[in-house]
């Protein structure tokens, strides 16, 4: 009966295509339990806005708030081209992502911890470390998961189960926001530690889900020469012309994840200061944003990925290049509220950007070198996040709104980039 269940859910969510068997299914649902409590985890943990307001609360110094957004994304990025051959020569893959998620929990009860027995630059330091522990561990995910979802998923439903898991998650992070916005959970660093607590256990949760997926052994015998070397590892960038337009594009649609902090600083320009009491409000407008795109955001991936890379820049090209104009001409964009407004749209970009770019290099010829593709991208884009930190001190100068305005025009030179990368879903040229 419940299997029955889950393969009328899983037709209905794919098209009802008759060749799926009941291995498809339970792989599906796996990747999706899982990525739904790892996302779900990720929204509470946000560190652009919950964790840099809950720093900000326990009187850490600024230099560690501005501190939080490059360690995790970065961190998040970096390692992996390190791991890659490590998860080459490994015949199970999911393991990676099993004991990453599992890390990432560790780290996040240590934040909670933190947060309710530190203050100031003590609590600071010791979130910004822990943050550091899960960013190595979610590169370990990160490098992982396209080959494991290659290689358990079909085509046609890797981008469906991260839409579906993104929806459903980003319910959970409005739930919270909504309660937070009406005082049910209270505005204080200890509710807040409660809340990050209730991550970990998700994310300790996610890897035990994600360790029962059944996934096929891989052939490791060829892989081991291949990695032997710097040179071998970035052969692909050399060879594959592809991957370098596909990286192209990811950089400059690096954008779409850069924005946000500088429509809040814009805002904020005009004296109404983004407080820790509307934090609900800027987190509702994320979350209602992930809801209402995620899904369909994944199903466009399933059918071009890379349109939905296109649309995804133009889409952030608009929002953000708007929002230059409008801080240009009156000094800001009418505080929380307006900030909250284009956030939702931005973060609707985002999704695009992300669901596009996640699908395009699961679906794209790898040429049997899925993870170090992969870690490959995620290393070059994590040096170029790192870089990305230097529009904070650009901000300082010129002020937010030039700076919304450069990252309209990557959004664009994004989209355009994006046009010229062949299509990699089945039947997508006859669309």
């Amino acid at each position: 009966m419940a299997e029955d269940l889950q393969k009328r859910l899983y037709g209905a969510l794919t098209e009802g295509d008759e060749r799926t068997g009941s291995g498809q299914v339970r792989a599906f649902a796996t990747h999706f339990t899982a990525l739904t409590a790892s996302k779900l985890a990720g929204g509470l943990v946000d560190p652009k806005l919950v964790l840099s307001s809950l720093l900000v609360a326990l009187g850490a110094p600024g230099a560690l708030v501005g501190a939080l957004v490059p360690v995790r994304e970065a961190g998040a990025l970096l390692p992996q081209l390190a791991l890659a051959a490590w998860i080459e020569r490994s015949r199970q893959r999911k393991w990676f992502w099993a004991f990453g998620a599992a890390g990432q929990g560790v780290a996040v009860l240590g934040m909670s911890a933190a947060a309710l027995t530190l203050e100031g630059a003590a609590a600071g330091w010791a979130i910004l470390t822990f943050l550091a522990v899960l960013a190595v561990c979610r590169s370990a995910g990160s490098a992982s998961y396209k080959d494991v979802l290659a290689r358990t998923l079909d085509k046609g439903t890797r981008g469906t189960v991260s839409g579906l898991a993104g929806t459903i998650g980003a319910v959970g992070v409005l739930i919270f926001a909504l309660l937070l916005s009406f005082g049910i959970i209270p505005g204080t660093p200890q509710a807040i530690a409660v809340v990050i607590a209730l991550a970990g256990a998700l994310l300790i949760l996610a890897g035990l889900v994600f360790s029962l997926l059944n996934e096929p052994q891989a052939d490791v015998q060829d892989k081991q020469q291949g990695l032997g070397g710097v040179r071998a590892v970035f052969a692909p960038l050399r060879e594959d012309g592809q991957l370098r337009r596909y990286i192209a594009t990811r950089t400059l649609l690096i954008s779409t994840a850069l924005a946000p902090p500088f429509v809040v600083m814009l805002s904020a320009s005009q004296g109404d200061s983004v407080s820790l009491g509307q934090l609900g409000l800027l987190v509702l407008a994320s979350s209602a944003a992930a809801i209402v795109s995620s899904y369909v955001w994944g199903r466009l991936s399933d059918r071009s990925s890379r349109r939905t890379l296109m649309f995804a820049g133009m889409a952030a090209a608009a929002v953000l290049g708007l929002a230059a104009v409008v801080g240009l001409v009156s000094g800001g964009l009418g505080g929380a509220f307006g900030a909250a407004g284009f956030v939702f749209v931005a973060k609707i970009a985002y999704e695009g950007a992300r669901a596009g770019r996640k699908t395009y290099l699961a679906d794209m010829d790898a040429h049997g070198q899925k993870a170090v593709y992969t870690a490959l991208s995620n290393s070059i884009l994590g040096v170029m996040l790192l870089l990305g930190g230097g529009f904070g001190l650009l901000a300082d100068l010129v002020g937010p709104a030039p700076v919304l305005g450069i990252f309209a025009a990557m959004a664009a030179g994004g989209a355009l980039v994006a046009a010229g990368l062949r299509e990699v879903q089945a039947g997508a040229q006859d669309r």
